[in-house]
């Protein structure tokens, strides 16, 4: 199969000039949908025992069509499918949408028979198979067998998802999302989540991207694709589903448990600018912000409420986000004090009470005079009555105002209501044209805010950064004829490579007191042993010995016939863990967090994918909590960042030489010293395949 033969086949079909419907009588909504859509190619209908259906007559066989269509629809039993993709391969057709289940999904059997579909296809792009297929609304293509919503934009967001049923329900989205494209996946037998994000940055009328993930089947492909959609600047907003069972991976120290599946994906969508949500209705309204506005370019906020409640619930929202809320300058204070009520409080958040209510000119005024400020974002909170309820004139006027005001200060706007199913869709369509995203929903109104500012602050440091290594090979199978490289001969390993580590000596018990009298006390007594991971469980360290009696007695009970004697490191301001471990998916994955022996409970880590940058590593430092003590937290000594940075590096560059063998290297801890004192390796510990 070639890639290239098969990106161009999936042009074809994503945007066909002929459409050929495969199957039997069941198709008939389905190709009526078709019609129905607008679209203005050539539709054929194959069935070999059918005169006609849906009107349209039908064909024989594949060979009996007029060309070879752009793009298939095949609504037909498992077994009957492949057949008939071979015969739109043989004939130089475009793609096709394989709507039966029953393969890989379906076991061993199934999964032979998805083999030979893929074989079948060829360089033909193949949607599915157990899939619904693909929606085009901008040019009017249907290839879908459920009832969907939806109009046809001039413009609009593409939907990729990997469950059939959730791109189903997200074309009827009563949000006014704009739907440039909604695809199910299925099993990517063929085409994967890649290839779809790549064709789509292609096409100018796509503002954005949002994709429902379960799973990556080619992290080097879709890495490209998200890499060529950063450069087009389209945003990419994920929702990342399923979690991982824990049991399914070796773990060798706590690398490997700290750092799996779910944090390999989001460390792949942090490199790659993707942000991620946590429900459909926060990702149609980050897409919609996303379409709407666009990236944010700053973080401050500027907000007007009718209520005192409204206007706190989205400051606590926009404190907890990250975003700020400038006060009012002096004369913009000036300005509102001539509009509002004597009683009124000139803030950010601003409540401009009941007396300007219903005011038009008023608020067009008021609204105008906040929008004037530093603020990258001007957020309007209006919640209408439901029809029937009131009359909805006064929100009208609101509205009115503050469309009015942004058009006069062309500044990027919000209005959101509290509740989702308060902003009315004529109110919404009104937005919309105007340029001002209308948004439903507090938390869909926090997700959308950080969505917009994370992707706006983190596409150029993307871009920056070395592109996502594939997997390395594999010497060996993760957990077989593998071999353990014990403490003492991987600090040995890494101090040659250039790191730091304590002055030590590894010797028999009976010769640890001598050695640490001429190390000079205190000192630190280990066992060594390759797999010895965990040593307090196991009561082989003890630390800050002062004597050789002391050093006697502690090793006395350690397991195994050697002992590491250390020079006790004097002066930590913090320990982090440093983990490195292979993926078969992801190739590199480095774990960076709070270490020691709380490494287990503090929860504070964070992973990377190889290779990483210095920008990358200080980033990480920074989000997390230890990071705080390198800073000198509450009037302790600053730790030494440059060193703790600078320590990282090459132990990634150790894994990237040794790519053929090496599966897992752990420093835990990596002790920070004061500023200018430099980092040491405390412990460490390698796995690698041999041979």
């Amino acid at each position: 199969m070639s890639r290239t033969r098969t990106a161009h086949n999936l042009k074809r079909l994503l945007y066909p000039r002929t459409i050929a419907f495969v199957g039997g009588g069941s198709l008939a909504d389905t190709i009526r949908q078709s019609a129905r859509f607008g679209f203005s190619g050539e539709l054929w209908v194959v069935n070999p025992r059918r005169e006609e259906i849906a009107g349209h007559r039908c064909f024989a066989t594949v060979d009996d069509l007029p060309t070879a269509p752009d793009a298939a629809f095949l609504g037909m039993s498992r077994e009957a499918t492949v057949p008939v993709v071979r015969a739109l391969a043989a004939r130089g057709g475009g793609g096709c949408v394989c709507y039966a289940a029953g393969f890989a999904e379906a076991g061993a059997d199934g999964a032979a028979l998805e083999r030979a579909l893929v074989e079948a296809a060829g360089d033909m792009a193949l949607v599915g198979p157990n899939c619904y297929g693909l929606l085009n609304y901008l040019d009017g293509v249907a290839l879908f067998p459920a009832p969907y919503g939806g109009a046809r934009p001039p413009r609009g967001v593409a939907i990729v998802s990997q469950s059939g049923n959730v791109s189903l329900n997200l074309t009827m989205n009563a949000r006014s999302l704009p739907l440039g494209f909604v695809i199910s996946a299925g099993n990517q037998a063929v085409t994967e989540l890649g290839d779809y994000v790549e064709a789509l940055v292609d096409d100018s009328r796509v503002s954005a991207i949002g994709l429902y993930v379960e799973g990556l089947k080619d992290v080097g492909r879709f890495a490209r694709a998200a890499r060529a959609a950063l450069e087009k600047g389209v945003p990419i907003v994920a929702l990342k589903v399923g979690a991982s069972k824990a049991g399914e991976r070796l773990t060798f120290g706590h690398t490997g448990s700290l750092s799996g599946p779910e944090a390999l994906h989001r460390a792949l969508f942090r490199r790659l600018s993707i942000p991620l949500v946590r429900s459909l209705p926060e990702l149609v309204e980050s897409l919609k912000l996303l379409h709407v506005l666009g990236p944010l370019t700053g973080r401050r906020l500027a907000v007007l409420a009718a209520s005192g409640g409204d206007a706190t619930m989205v400051a606590d929202l926009a404190e907890r986000e990250g975003f700020t809320l400038p006060p009012p300058g002096d004369d913009q204070a000036g300005a509102l004090r001539g509009r509002l009520a004597p009683f009124a409080s000139i803030a950010n958040p601003l409540d401009y009470n009941n007396p300007l209510w219903g005011d038009r000119d008023g608020m067009e005024a008021c609204f105008a005079t906040v929008m004037s400020g530093e603020v990258d974002l001007t957020i309007l909170v209006l919640d209408y009555p439901h029809e029937g309820m009131a009359a909805r004139e006064q929100w009208d006027d609101a509205i009115d105002a503050f469309i009015a005001a942004q058009t006069r200060c062309g500044v990027a706007a919000v209005v959101v209501s509290t509740l989702p199913e308060a902003l009315p869709v004529c109110v919404r369509e009104r937005l919309m044209a105007a340029g001002i995203a209308p948004l439903q929903g507090l938390d869909g109104l926090g997700a959308a805010l950080r969505c917009a500012a994370s992707y706006g602050e983190d596409r150029t440091a993307a871009l920056r950064a070395p592109p996502v290594a594939p997997p390395p090979p594999t010497a060996a199978p993760l957990g077989n004829d593998t071999a353990a490289i014990d403490e003492w001969s991987a600090k040995r390993k890494l101090a040659d490579w250039g790191l730091s580590v304590p002055a030590g000596r590894l010797v028999a018990p009976a010769d640890a007191p001598g050695a640490a009298e001429a190390l000079g006390f205190p000192v630190a007594a280990k066992a060594v042993a390759a797999g010895l991971v965990h040593k307090s469980e196991a009561r082989a360290v003890r630390l800050g010995l002062a004597s050789g009696a002391a050093v006697g007695a502690a090793v006395a009970g350690f397991p195994g016939p050697e002992i590491l004697v250390e020079r006790m490191v004097e002066g930590v301001v913090a320990e982090l863990i440093v983990g490195i471990r292979r993926d078969p998916r992801f190739g590199f994955a480095l774990l960076l967090g709070s270490g020691g022996v709380h490494v287990d409970i503090a929860g504070d880590n964070v992973t990377l994918l190889l290779p990483v940058c210095g920008g990358e590593i200080e980033a990480a430092l920074a989000r997390l909590r230890v990071g705080r003590l390198l800073s000198g937290f509450r009037g302790r000594p600053a730790g030494d960042r440059g060193a703790a940075v600078e320590a990282v590096l090459p132990l990634a560059a150790f894994a990237e030489l040794h790519r053929e063998r090496l599966l897992e290297l752990e420093v835990n801890p990596l002790a920070v010293l004061g500023e200018g004192r430099g980092a040491v390796v405390l412990d460490a510990v390698m796995r690698i395949a041999e041979g």
